[in-house]
């Protein structure tokens, strides 16, 4: 049994070194693609941005799935910037739609495409986008007041006075909410005849 007992022991050592390696390989990667974003972003500050964009294209294409996202999501800020809103919203509908990208980036990304596409969209479309954010049970969630927004202003639109109403209201009553989208929520709700104080 000692033998058995010493090649399994020198097994897991084995397997617990190629983890050790592999878990080194990837956060030495994660470190790669961090300085390659800082780098574009800087790029951008220093008003260089075809540069930007050409080095987040490539960062689109080779990143992690979290890297890949983000890069979609500052090449879509600058399209937008430069008036290419269709080709902004593109990009970000893109990140909303990849499974590998962690929910919260594809919301920020649902939220941004929906707001650049408000005026070229159906209201009921707008509200469809953003039901499962806005029906979820903390509305403490990180995008629940703008995706709240989007889907009270989509009523409004479409003459639905109290479910606009309901959901300023409730935007102005979430802790944390930034200032001037809480003024607005209140000042929305009060037109609308609901109490959000």
């Amino acid at each position: 049994y000692g033998r058995v007992l010493a090649g399994g022991m020198l097994a897991a050592l084995v397997a617990f070194g190629g983890y050790l390696y592999w878990d080194h390989r990837q956060a030495e990667a994660a470190g790669v693609e961090a300085e390659r974003f800082s780098a574009v972003i800087d790029q951008v500050e220093g008003g260089q941005a075809a540069a930007a964009s050409k080095d987040l294209q490539a960062l689109a294409r080779e990143g992690s799935p979290a890297y890949r996202a983000i890069a979609l999501i500052q090449e879509s800020n600058q399209l937008a910037a430069e008036g290419k809103v269709a080709d902004a919203a593109k990009l970000l509908g893109q990140v909303a739609a990849d499974s590998k990208v962690d929910q919260s980036l594809r919301d920020l990304a649902l939220i941004r495409q929906t707001a650049l596409e408000l005026d070229s969209v159906k209201p009921e479309a707008v509200i469809a986008r953003m039901q499962p954010i806005v029906s979820q049970k903390d509305p403490q969630s990180s995008w629940f007041a703008s995706a709240a927004e989007l889907t009270a202003v989509a009523h409004y639109q479409l003459g639905q006075m109290d479910k606009a109403g309901a959901l300023f209201a409730q935007i102005a009553k979430v802790e944390g909410v930034a200032p001037s989208l809480k003024s607005r929520a209140v000042q929305m709700a009060g037109m609308l005849g609901v109490d959000a104080v």
